[in-house]
């Protein structure tokens, strides 16, 4: 905390630094979310929370994206830690690897009342 300056709540300064905790999470999570921030990978985590697994063929046809294009955002998301591939004989599928992430997309896009199951 900056000593040097007239505050005018320190406890709100105090807390608000406390908050903060370790600035490296932040750059994680600012990092994160600057990959999330990019509409087509947004969906296509958006489809893998749905499917709860599904493979870069299926990712394509349901986002209307190449597999190529598909791949390489996987291979990004996977780099941040947000998707897991699943090998299963020939084929990879992918499911979230992160809660929290599971949780955001249930912000962004929530479950109908009466879907429950996914929650």
């Amino acid at each position: 905390m900056d000593t040097d300056r007239k505050l005018i709540d320190p406890e709100r300064v105090a807390a608000a630094v406390d908050g903060l905790g370790d600035r490296a999470v932040i750059d994680e999570w600012a990092r994160r979310f600057s990959v999330v921030a990019d509409p087509s990978r947004l969906a296509l985590l958006v489809c893998i929370h749905y499917a709860r697994e599904i493979s870069v063929t299926d990712l394509a046809a349901a986002t209307g994206m190449t597999d190529t294009a598909v791949s390489q955002a996987l291979r990004l998301l996977r780099a941040h830690g947000l998707v897991t591939p699943q090998r299963t004989g020939r084929v990879v599928r992918y499911r979230l690897a992160d809660a929290t992430v599971h949780e955001l997309i249930h912000r962004v896009r929530p479950h109908a009342a009466n879907d429950r199951e996914h929650r």
